[in-house]
């Protein structure tokens, strides 16, 4: 399965997407990536037992330039936390790694489900908007560090580069919401990074004529997803104080499980 023009365009302008939504919301693009690359694949001959982790691992490897792009236009604008990031980023790697073992020896319906509900989770806190009540100092190097792995755990589980967890996470410790969008941009680097390495390491290559994928990652995808979403993401953080965020956040979680729920349809 080569990369023919069409297939090209559709990867390019899902980048697009997935990067404005990373600068403007704090989130890796996993929330949209997985279901439409899982419907893509599937249009383009991946077998359904394989689809769910491809979708995964492709999401994931894509993530990196997103979170990359996104995190050096939130430091520009002096909202990462760098002092947090250092203390979170070895449970994060350890968590995001560690929970690619358990993905690719999971069933697709499996994957499919715990997908689809965490994303729902998360689009109906995005939806009402509810923010958590800052109740306490933020936590020292060892609760960091454990936040740190449950969120790279969760976060490969589920292809997403963090900022649904970790955005909640920071500002129940009293970190301006700007600040907590900024940090969780920086985190969804080494989150990519050390899940992709992940997917990279602990599967082997599907086999479908002609399909460059090397473990669960389809690399014309990740390249076009990549290309775009890089140039959209700055775009996405230069509006954040412009456009009617919370609007966006009920839009947008009304997608998200419009795509997930449709996911889990097509799977099943």
């Amino acid at each position: 399965m080569g990369l023919e023009l069409e297939w090209m365009i559709v990867y390019l302008c899902l980048g697009m997407i997935v990067g404005f939504m990373a600068g403007l919301l704090g989130i890796g693009g996993g929330g949209i990536m997985v279901p439409v690359l899982t419907a893509l694949f599937l249009k383009q001959g991946v077998p359904v037992s394989q689809v769910i982790h491809l979708a995964l691992g492709t999401s994931m490897a894509s993530i990196i330039l997103t979170s990359f792009a996104s995190f050096r236009a939130h430091h520009a604008k002096q909202s990462v936390l760098w002092s947090v990031v250092k203390k979170m980023v070895l449970g994060i790697f350890i968590g995001t790694f560690l929970a690619t073992f358990m993905v690719v020896h999971s069933s697709t319906i499996y994957l499919a489900l715990f997908f689809s509900i965490f994303m729902i989770f998360v689009a109906l806190q995005m939806f009402i908007n509810k923010k958590p009540k800052p109740s306490r100092k933020l936590a020292g190097n060892w609760g960091l560090f454990s936040a740190g792995t449950i969120i790279g755990a969760v976060s490969a589980l589920v292809s997403i580069g963090g900022g649904s967890l970790t955005v909640p996470y920071l500002t129940w410790q009293n970190i301006d919401i700007k600040k907590a969008i900024g940090t969780s941009s920086a985190i969804g680097f080494p989150i990519a990074i050390s899940g992709t390495l992940g997917y990279l390491i602990n599967s082997e290559s599907i086999q479908i004529s002609n399909m460059n994928t090397l473990g669960y990652i389809y690399f014309p995808a990740v390249l076009c997803i990549s290309m775009t979403s890089i140039l959209s993401a700055p775009l996405g953080v230069k509006l954040v104080h412009q456009l009617p965020v919370a609007m966006i956040k009920k839009i947008f979680a009304i997608l998200l499980i419009l795509l997930s729920l449709k996911m889990l349809l097509t799977i099943l």
